[in-house]
């Protein structure tokens, strides 16, 4: 940043990661009802990504990427924030409508704004906000998760799986979940995965040996692609919740509710916004992670520098956890 510009991160059309730019732009200036964050961290997502393919609906080019961003306050004029004090920002149409947090600075409505205190470093601050909205939202929204039942989770290496398997341990339940590469199994166990099943896309079976009658609940991360074998991995009046879609499938063709949902199982599905994320949740976390009694599965740092390759790594899939990036 020089004067009153700020290094941000840029996308004119979708592309290749070649598409994303980094530029030198205005820093925003705050309306009433609005905020301006220093960023010091963002998560990646893949929300941005399906965004750079051009899967993403209703964006306006050219955007400012980013549907989070961790940082502090630097002006307020509506007074809900005073300056310098630490906060989170997400959804409510960052990186799509408005310019996102891809950027040293950026500018957000008050109602995506959720304040907190922590000493943690801003890296493992950054992985938080829509890693654990879209968790606990998922478990308590979606699920209604409770002490003692069982849940599955189809997709767990990805952060929200990660973070997912981590709250619903603080609940006391029963945690399977799943990954493709065995070589990620260890990291599933370190966060209190109870059972990890190595996902040939069909796991139901494996399920039931386990737990005769299938799960209580499950979350699905993939998409479409694995959502019949979870459904049938789910025990009579189990619930099911579909949060993700790390396959970028999420249309059923043809859809026949009789056919494609097992009997007495259901389906529900989870969004989410900043509003899902009580402040107090999102600060009890903090603390426990402080506390050491809860972890942020943080895999890979980097630089605005590398966004590039930041993108490509998420793409691939390489992650175990969650990306974070620091201008």
């Amino acid at each position: 940043m020089s004067g009153n510009t700020m290094r941000a991160v840029v996308l004119d059309a979708p592309g290749p990661v070649e598409a994303l730019r980094i530029r030198e732009l205005p820093i925003p200036v705050p309306e009433p009802g609005q905020v301006l964050i220093r960023v010091k961290a963002f998560g990646l997502n893949r929300s941005e990504l399906h965004t750079r393919l051009g899967l993403a609906e209703g964006v306006v080019f050219p955007r400012v990427l980013g549907i989070e961003a961790t940082g502090e306050v630097v002006a307020s004029p509506g007074g809900e924030f005073r300056p310098g004090q630490q906060v989170v920002a997400m959804m409510g149409g960052m990186g799509r409508v408005y310019d996102g947090g891809y950027a040293e600075y950026t500018c957000v409505p008050a109602a995506q704004v959720i304040p907190f205190h922590s000493e943690l470093d801003w890296p493992v601050l950054g992985a938080v906000p829509e890693m654990l909205q879209t968790a606990y939202g998922s478990l308590t929204v979606g699920l209604d998760g409770q002490a003692g039942q069982s849940i599955l989770i189809r997709g767990g290496t990805s952060s929200v799986g990660m973070a997912t398997a981590i709250l619903a341990k603080q609940r006391g339940m029963t945690v399977l979940s799943t990954t493709r590469n065995p070589g990620k199994a260890a990291a599933m166990t370190k966060v209190g995965v109870d059972h990890v099943l190595i996902d040939d896309g069909a796991v139901a079976d494996w399920v039931r040996e386990i737990l005769g009658d299938g799960v209580d609940t499950a979350l699905e991360l993939i998409g479409t692609p694995t959502l019949p074998d979870t459904l049938r991995a789910t025990k009579v009046h189990g619930v099911v919740c579909f949060t993700g879609m790390l396959s970028n499938e999420w249309i059923v063709e043809k859809f026949y509710p009789i056919g494609y949902i097992p009997a007495g199982v259901r389906l529900t599905a989870y969004g989410g916004e900043a509003s899902d994320l009580p402040a107090p949740v999102l600060q009890d976390f903090l603390d426990a992670v402080a506390a050491g009694t809860a972890t942020v599965p943080v895999d890979r740092v980097f630089t605005m520098d590398e966004i590039r390759e930041a993108h490509t790594y998420m793409e691939e899939g390489k992650a175990t956890g969650k990306l974070v990036v620091v201008p």
